[in-house]
């Protein structure tokens, strides 16, 4: 271990002590530190150096926080998919849907993304969306009245039958 290193220490143990639940082969005990908090890693990978461990669990450290955020903004409780691809999909349509969000929320409203806007935002698109229906709706019960020959024409084909 260099000076400059965030390992402090690594060695081979066993676990426990000898009368109770003792491992009985050794595993490699690596203690490093990350912004200023100590973490202790066992682990039984004598094939790579201490950095490479400590990485690999700081990685792995990422990527549990990064699901914790996951489901804390986008109210993902599980993931649907279960291939590769699916969990991509899912993963990549939810950060999308996410950054737009944020976007707007920036733009609109010059704050961060928070749930009450995102509830607001759904209701405003469902009452738009409801609006949008009905004008529509109506529109196509204007055109019926509109046209008389259409009337003429039903009532022949009914008639025909």
């Amino acid at each position: 271990m260099s000076d400059n290193s965030h390992i402090f220490f690594d060695a081979k143990v066993l676990l426990s002590s000898s009368s109770v639940n003792q491992t009985k082969e050794p595993v490699r005990l690596i203690g490093y530190t990350v912004e200023g908090k100590n973490y202790w890693v066992a682990t039984d990978r004598f094939d790579l150096s201490a950095e490479q461990i400590a990485l690999i669990y700081k990685l792995r450290w990422d990527i549990e926080k990064f699901f914790a955020w996951w489901k804390r903004h986008r109210k993902v409780y599980h993931l649907f998919a279960r291939s590769k691809n699916g969990l991509l999909v899912q993963i990549l349509s939810g950060l999308i849907t996410y950054l737009l969000l944020a976007i707007y929320c920036h733009e609109e409203h010059g704050e961060s993304v928070s749930i009450r806007r995102v509830r607001q935002l759904r209701s405003q698109i469902k009452n738009e969306a409801a609006q949008q229906a009905e004008q529509q709706a109506t529109a196509k019960k204007l055109r019926r009245k509109k046209d008389p020959k259409r009337r003429k024409r039903l009532k022949k084909t009914h008639a025909t039958f």
